[in-house]
């Protein structure tokens, strides 16, 4: 088949083109080159130099193509909420001009790059009350260091586990509102032109060429870029924050998988990419020093508005339908991670 990668040349994007063409697919790149994610404006060979908010761009770039993986993106917390309207014109009217472009090209097979953070915070159960969803984390308590959720009706502790895809979409940052949207536009589409979606919700991913010293990046990004600057990694909160963390070699496996159920699917369809093997972020700053040879990670008690503090998956879904199942063990993948080269 002829795929459209979007955000090709990006940390994810080159590792899912190389799966694709791995998989005797024809690659078409597209890629912006944002500032914020890429210091050096280089197209990687064959791809595209363009905006997906471009419409003529898009149109060109839809020329004979099969299917759409649409990876491109703004991602990470940002700097302040004067990123927002860069994360919404980015993400949400990228997304919406390249699906009026697949409408007009008659390209009725989109894979999304969503990610976890549509859920806010996981799946938690009250001892007395069952599941329930506790409310948004005060900065009175966070600032006196009480971290974990309380249930909303009795104050006990929570017991966190596992978020499957039907959780309610409860977006808590800039980042999170825009991939919801994405979700949503992406729904939208395929209802109304009879076309299928599926959306593929990316987990906490790490690997080789992930940028290096940027606030537009995933935590891994961020503590290996600390490490790499011979500083030590800085947990916030007490690093007691529990995520999946997945490689992202696994997270091209499963744009592989996703674009073979494309051929079949029907309407939009969510799955989650995790590898099902949850960790503290504390767990991962330690695991990555040991194997990078750094100094101790330090736990500053520091906050920030929007972080959530547990969510992790349940791969279940993907396993059963799209054949997905991540092969990357955590300590083998922080190993391998902790030397491997970074942009």
């Amino acid at each position: 088949m002829r795929i459209l990668v979007t955000g090709s040349a990006g940390f994810i994007g080159l590792h899912v083109t190389e799966a694709l063409r791995a998989d005797g697919h024809e690659v078409v790149g597209l890629d912006l080159l944002h500032p914020a994610a890429h210091r050096q404006r280089q197209m990687p060979p064959g791809g595209l130099l363009g905006d997906v908010r471009d419409p003529d761009v898009v149109a060109s770039a839809l020329r004979g193509i099969d299917v759409v993986v649409h990876q491109a993106a703004m991602v990470g917390m940002g700097v302040d909420l004067k990123d927002l309207p860069e994360y919404v014109s980015c993400n949400d009217l990228g997304t919406a001009v390249l699906l009026a472009g697949m409408a007009r090209s008659r390209v009725t097979r989109l894979v999304l790059a969503s990610s976890m953070v549509v859920y806010g915070e996981g799946h938690y159960r009250c001892p007395s009350h069952g599941a329930v969803e506790p409310g948004p984390r005060l900065d009175d308590d966070l600032r006196a260091g009480r971290f974990e959720p309380g249930c909303p009706r009795c104050g006990c502790p929570l017991s966190p586990g596992l978020v499957d895809e039907e959780a309610p979409l409860r977006p808590r940052s800039v980042y999170a509102a825009t991939k919801v949207a994405q979700e949503h536009l992406a729904s939208a589409w395929a209802r109304a032109s009879g076309s299928s979606c599926v959306a593929l919700r990316y987990h906490n991913v790490y690997g080789p060429g992930m940028p290096r010293d940027t606030p537009y990046a995933g935590v891994a990004a961020i503590f290996r870029s600390s490490l790499e600057r011979g500083e030590a990694v800085r947990v916030f909160e007490d690093g007691g924050q529990r995520r999946d963390f997945v490689h992202v070699r696994d997270v091209a496996g499963a744009n592989v998988a996703a674009v073979a159920a494309s051929v079949s699917a029907s309407g939009f369809r969510a799955y989650n990419v995790a590898s099902g093997e949850p960790h503290t972020l504390l767990e991962m700053a330690h695991t990555l020093t040991a194997a990078f040879g750094g100094p101790a990670p330090l736990v500053t008690g520091e906050f920030r508005a929007g972080d959530v503090r547990h969510v992790v998956a349940s791969p279940a879904r993907a396993a059963a339908e799209l054949g997905f199942t991540a092969q990357t063990p955590f300590a083998t993948g922080m190993k391998d991670f902790a030397t491997a080269p970074l942009r």
